[in-house]
């Protein structure tokens, strides 16, 4: 696969997205293919069938390289489900030399230390992300780098998750016939295809409200301060209805869709729609504002649960206040007065979240519903995983011209200084390629 294309591979409960993305000589994200197939084998975000999901996989892929005209033989992947878990964490580390400026290294042994926390069995760290630092209890600072001191310490949030789903995702990517190119945070694709940097700076909630699983992102200052997932989203919506009205799953998904609303003040009671009957039987009629008090009743569960998940996080403390308010994404997010019943239910700003901050301006309508969020900013993950793996291999090139023109008989291969530091997700991956290629 050509260099500067990135493939976003979104394993929903709902559906599956593959999406072909290049950057653009505007460094906005151009999307060249997209293939979406019906997902089967996953339940709630955690894959429950290998087969069925492997070829739902194959599927969303053929699709978008018919579109794209292009062979796909790498992809990266987005985990949520019901097993993720975050805590906060602080830890400390005392150095030895106090006379010279905290470096790297040091913020490494930092964030090395908090990997030794203990889990729960079957868990994994699968982030760990520094919220602020202290230098001998000088607080709120934000880049230690280049400071002195003999003590530093820090709060992190630290997201969770179980091996054993990473490592089923990895395998179905791998039976699919393609390469693990790196593994993000669904609730962080979505945010970075989502928001814009003044929100996170200013505060905001992303909620992403997929089939099985809402995802929620919090940022403040710039950085990311809380994520959880809720493991329901609208595919419980539709099962109510189908419950409620007796109907089958497909008609109660159409409803829903058409004529689905959150509010149900505004349906008149003699609004009805006639559903036909299965095979000969009489048809359905259902009142417009049964129906939405359906949806009502479980969207309001919904929401309340994501905004317990605010008020963990604590922004009803000045500090912590989300001043940009909640954004809302995923194919949940389309239902008619959604919006308006959050703000109803949590008093905060809210707009819809079109994953169009990163795209090309001439890009496809279809390309910038907020279903696609998770899979822009897979892709945009993708991109930027590329652009530092050529800055690292520029680097050991550079290295090594160097020991040429030195005429040296070198040996060595220098480790090249990278510019970012790698997240535990380039770490997870790898361990992740490790396992699927020893377990042959």
């Amino acid at each position: 696969m050509e260099h500067n294309l990135a493939v976003g591979l979104d394993i929903g409960t709902t559906k599956i997205v593959a999406m072909i993305g290049r950057e653009n000589e505007y460094g906005k994200l151009e999307i060249l293919g997209i293939g979406k197939s019906k997902s089967l084998g996953v339940h709630r975000g955690v894959v429950n069938n290998i087969t069925q999901t492997t070829q739902s996989i194959q599927q969303a892929i053929h699709e978008a390289e018919t579109a794209a005209d292009i062979k796909i033989d790498e992809v990266t992947v987005g985990i949520a489900g019901q097993h993720i878990r975050s805590l906060q964490h602080s830890d400390y580390i005392t150095r030895p030399n106090s006379d010279q400026v905290i470096d790297d290294e040091d913020i490494d042994r930092l964030i090395n230390q908090v990997h030794k926390l203990v889990m729960l069995p079957g868990e994994e760290i699968i982030h760990v992300l520094p919220q602020e630092y202290k230098v001998d209890g000088q607080g709120e600072i934000v880049e230690p780098i280049g400071m002195y001191g003999g003590r530093l310490e820090a709060n992190f949030h630290v997201v969770v998750g179980q091996v054993s789903s990473i490592r089923n995702i990895g395998r179905c990517v791998q039976s699919a016939g393609l390469d693990l190119e790196g593994i993000t945070l669904e609730p962080l694709a979505s945010a970075n295809a989502v928001l814009s940097q003044e929100e996170k700076e200013a505060g905001v909630a992303l909620i992403d409200i997929g089939g099985g699983t809402t995802d929620l992102a919090i940022f403040r200052d710039g950085i990311i301060r809380h994520t959880a997932v809720i493991p329901f989203g609208g595919n419980v919506i539709t099962e109510d209805i189908k419950e409620g009205c007796s109907i089958i799953e497909k008609q109660a998904e159409l409803l829903k869709i058409k004529f689905g609303s959150a509010w149900p003040g505004e349906n008149k009671d003699n609004e009805i729609v006639s559903i036909p009957g299965l095979r000969g039987r009489e048809p359905k009629e259902i009142t417009l504002k049964n129906l939405s008090k359906i949806i009502h009743a479980r969207v309001v569960e919904i929401v309340e649960q994501v905004y317990v998940e605010i008020k963990n996080y604590g922004h009803e403390e000045q500090k912590k206040n989300l001043i940009a308010g909640i954004v809302l994404t995923g194919g949940g997010s389309q239902l008619k007065h959604l919006k308006q019943l959050v703000e109803y239910i949590t008093g905060m700003d809210t707009r819809i979240g079109y994953p169009n901050e990163h795209l090309a301006g001439d890009s496809d309508e279809d390309v910038t519903s907020p279903l696609y969020a998770t899979a822009v900013g897979l892709v945009l993950d993708g991109l930027k995983r590329q652009e530092r793996k050529k800055a690292e291999q520029q680097q050991i090139e550079e290295e090594v011209v160097k020991d040429e023109e030195e005429e040296k008989p070198t040996i060595e291969i220098k480790e090249a200084p990278v510019k970012e530091r790698r997240s535990f997700l380039d770490k997870l991956t790898e361990r992740v390629k490790d396992f699927l290629d020893n377990a042959e």
